[in-house]
């Protein structure tokens, strides 16, 4: 079956590939991710599956829930243009995570297990918080990202978001007490400071302290001063996310925060049986499993969050590629993807 979304760039390619090449070839950033939906709905369709869309735009198609593969259909915005050239297809999203998202499709085909395409991962995950609040618990997840095809992804940190607001009665510049602005800047030093830690405890283990935005000033009618500061915190997994609050609201002595829905860390067991039959697929196709733990944060977080099974993260790609005006993704790599992919989910489903 051939779409041909971008004349000419599909041919030559695999069943497998086709569906890869069609994918990135759609432009699916953030909330705008349904005519992708429509073309992995087709897709499945064209392989006599059961599918639809659902009310936020996850693309479902159930059946073995004894493994539920899932990745976002979404990318960042970004014009990489699209190519296939000397065996690598270039564009965006070809990492973070159409291809993922594209080899689980296939094993979800070949294996006859469940798979969900999910909405605004690189946002507000709408999907997967959607996803987990009306669907039952799946015996396993394997949710997609990069991570190449011999790496197995095992913990993420989580992430605490919320903004702090703080007024101040308008005075002379002369006049010695904090206004809004010095109570938002010392508040937020005092903050990261607490945080701040010796670079050889490794980023993974550590809290990240970022600002985001900073908005400060007199108020319209001339009478206060207003600071508000949009901050987020990447948290270990030693720590939860209510530690984390703690300590901010701790360093508290002018304004308040208010905290946005937080997405917790999470670090499963490399002993898992999702983990062990990964080992096993790599080592059948001749490579060398790797453990890892990301920096970052995932709808992983999400699942485990609110479901009690065994899970794991996998993908093919390069995931220092994640974003990058190159992204790009060897078509070798993602069918040896798509091959380890299949022989997990037959492992999980005897």
């Amino acid at each position: 079956m051939t779409f041909d979304v971008q004349s000419g760039l599909t041919e030559g390619l695999t069943d497998a590939q086709t569906l890869l090449a069609d994918l990135v070839s759609t432009p699916s950033v953030s909330g705008d991710e349904a005519a992708a939906a429509e073309r992995l709905k087709a897709f499945f369709e064209a392989h006599d599956r059961e599918v639809w869309i659902d009310e936020v735009g996850n693309v479902r198609a159930p059946a073995d829930d004894s493994v539920l593969l899932t990745s976002h259909i979404d990318t960042v915005p970004g014009d990489v243009p699209v190519k296939v050239e000397d065996g690598v297809l270039w564009g965006r999203g070809s990492v973070d995570a159409t291809g993922p998202l594209a080899s689980m499709a296939v094993a979800a085909v070949r294996t006859g297990v469940s798979f969900v395409g999910v909405v605004e991962e690189e946002t507000t995950s709408k999907g997967a918080w959607h996803l987990v609040e009306n669907r039952a618990e799946p015996d396993a997840v394997i949710n997609g990202e990069p991570s190449g095809w011999d790496g197995i992804t095992l913990g993420y940190r989580g992430i605490l978001s919320g903004t702090y607001v703080a007024t101040s009665e308008l005075g002379h510049s002369s006049r010695p007490e904090n206004n809004a602005i010095q109570s938002a800047v010392d508040w937020w030093s005092r903050v990261a400071d607490f945080f701040d830690v010796d670079e050889e405890d490794g980023v993974f283990d550590t809290v990240t302290t970022k600002p985001v935005t900073f908005e400060g000033g007199p108020t319209a009618d001339g009478l206060a001063v207003e600071a508000t500061v949009d901050v987020q915190f990447r948290v270990p997994p030693r720590l939860t996310i209510e530690d984390v609050q703690e300590v901010a609201e701790g360093e508290l002595v002018e304004g308040s925060v208010h905290w946005e829905r937080p997405i917790p860390p999470v670090m499963t067991s490399p002993r898992t049986e999702v983990a062990r039959a990964f080992r096993v697929a790599i080592r059948q196709a001749d490579g060398d499993p790797r453990l890892l733990r990301k920096t970052g944060t995932s709808d992983m977080n999400i699942f485990a969050g609110e479901w009690d099974c065994p899970m794991a993260t996998y993908g093919p790609g390069d995931s220092d590629l994640d974003h990058a005006p190159n992204e790009h993704l060897d078509l070798a790599e993602y069918d040896a993807a798509v091959d380890v992919l299949t022989s997990v989910c037959e492992t999980l489903t005897e």
